[in-house]
């Protein structure tokens, strides 16, 4: 079977909406809520059309609320395929606004999905890998792979089976907690 290499910017999706005051928060501003799904909305386009498959949010990474949204400005949401694993993708978003009266833009949000490709009984099938062209591709892709390292080393670090509380406790005075562990019965 040939492996099935794609640009990077042959999977890119980018949306943009005008936001109203039907999407705003208590405060006025446009809900962070409505923000993040507009951004699923946006990974899972960008994942299917790389993948040609239907794919699914596995994890959501690094949710940086950077700038306000305000009612009347036109957001812009740019997505590309940062990273490939066998069936999982790493999509990066970036999110702008614009004040459309004064052409002022602000970078609002980045974050990272990890979507998976699914085929039609709903087991995870490969992805195409990524020809990387640029400098900023290569430099995504292997800030995404790190990122990948760190979440496996996180997680085996921190299994609840093998955790051990002692080797924590000199690290806890630097936080504002206090310790009061009852013995176990």
């Amino acid at each position: 079977m040939e492996t099935i290499h794609k640009h990077v910017e042959e999977s890119q999706v980018t949306i943009s909406e005008l936001m109203l005051p039907s999407h705003t928060n208590f405060s006025g501003k446009i809900h962070g809520g409505y923000i993040l799904s507009l951004m699923d909305q946006i990974a899972f386009a960008c994942a299917s059309k790389h993948s040609k498959n239907y794919c699914v949010t596995a994890s959501v990474d690094t949710v940086d609320f950077l700038n306000p949204i305000d009612v009347g400005e036109l957001v812009t949401m740019k997505a590309s395929v940062n990273y490939v694993g066998r069936t999982s993708m790493i999509v990066g978003i970036r999110v702008v606004s614009e004040d459309i009266h004064t052409g002022v833009i602000k970078h609002c949000n980045s974050s990272y999905f990890t979507m998976v490709s699914k085929n039609d009984e709903g087991e995870s099938v490969p992805v195409p890998g990524l020809i990387l062209d640029s400098e900023q591709e290569i430099r995504r892709f292997i800030k995404s792979a790190r990122r990948v390292q760190l979440k496996h080393s996180r997680k085996d670090e921190f299994n609840h089976a093998a955790f051990d509380s002692s080797k924590y406790i000199d690290e806890l005075k630097e936080h504002n907690v206090i310790v009061a562990m009852r013995p176990k019965k």
